[in-house]
């Protein structure tokens, strides 16, 4: 038995709650994740893991020992890193999930820069506007935009992104250009709706202006759940649209939209980089988050971090 692979399996059983997504997360079989744990159990003399039909659940001891495993992976980890100039090259597979619009426009524009600087990490990157089970499918970390809901995870604030209110010339061209938020409530307009994958369904939007605030939720024919198809209903000409700055900047130089309401404010999105509290943030996450600061600080910094 390789005690290191049989504790990395271990903790993995605990952390999804099953043989089976252990074992496709590991990319290994279920029967060989069920030995390692069973050699395991029968090294130290102690039972782990209750095992029923339905469910996996950890024992006492197997909680105290879960903990320790965490840390002697962690230092494993760490040892091989620090080893032959590793420290400066990390190495690895890292498997993320980030928005389809930030992907498309900010992020996957810079990866060559990012894979000059670690030619040594192998990037496994689900674009996606999805709600993510980073400890069920394996996942390191997740970028994603708006207030953090699981307050179990950990997260880094890496930028905040300007939002504006625009929509397309042909649009405009039926409706006319509304004066005032509170229109967008009547009949007469429409909105593009955006499905939060937190919630289920679309949010409203805050506006203020001179002391007076509008929640503006709106009347919409359609909604969506992805960036790329919400920006792309709103360029046909399907509703009005609230966008990140950084989304709208082609568009707007093409002529495809216009922006609304320019005296009103908005506030910002907040962007995070949010990974497991029981993932150790390895040399290649952590110069991944990194990195990812490092891009979007040059369109969306955190307020009070403005680029110079």
């Amino acid at each position: 038995m390789d005690r290191f692979d049989a504790m990395q399996a271990f903790a993995r059983v605990v952390e999804t709650g099953s043989f089976t997504r252990a074992a496709d997360t590991l990319r290994m079989s279920k029967t060989s994740v069920t030995q390692l744990v069973q050699q395991l159990e029968a090294r130290l003399r102690v039972r782990l893991l209750n095992r029923t039909t339905r469910k996996v659940n950890v024992t006492a001891d197997g909680a105290a020992y879960y903990e320790r495993v965490l840390r002697l992976l962690a230092d494993m980890d760490d040892a091989e890193t620090s080893l032959s100039g590793a420290s400066r090259q990390p190495r690895g597979r890292l498997r993320v999930d980030v928005p389809s619009p930030l992907a498309r426009s900010i992020l996957v524009p810079a990866l060559p820069g990012f894979f000059a600087r670690y030619p040594d990490i192998q990037l496994d990157m689900g674009v996606s506007d999805r709600v993510v089970n980073l400890i069920g499918e394996n996942v390191d970390c997740v970028v994603r935009g708006g207030e953090l809901r699981d307050q179990s995870l950990m997260a880094r604030r890496v930028g905040d992104l300007p939002l504006g209110v625009y929509a397309a010339p042909a649009y405009l061209a039926l409706a006319g250009t509304p004066s005032h938020p509170k229109e967008l409530e009547g009949t007469h307009h429409r909105i593009v709706g955006f499905i939060w994958a937190r919630t289920g369904r679309p949010m409203p939007y805050a506006m203020q202006r001179d002391g007076e605030r509008v929640d503006v939720q709106g009347r919409h024919v359609l909604s969506v759940d992805d960036g790329n198809a919400y920006l792309a209903a709103g360029l046909a000409g399907l509703g009005i649209l609230w966008l990140p700055a950084y989304m709208a900047q082609e568009p707007l130089a093409l002529g495809q939209l216009v922006p609304l309401f320019a005296d009103w404010q908005l506030d910002s999105m907040p962007l995070y980089v949010a990974y497991p509290p029981n993932r150790h943030v390895s040399a290649k996450l952590r110069v991944f988050i990194d990195w990812v600061a490092e891009v979007i600080a040059g369109h969306a910094p955190v307020a009070g971090r403005r680029a110079s």
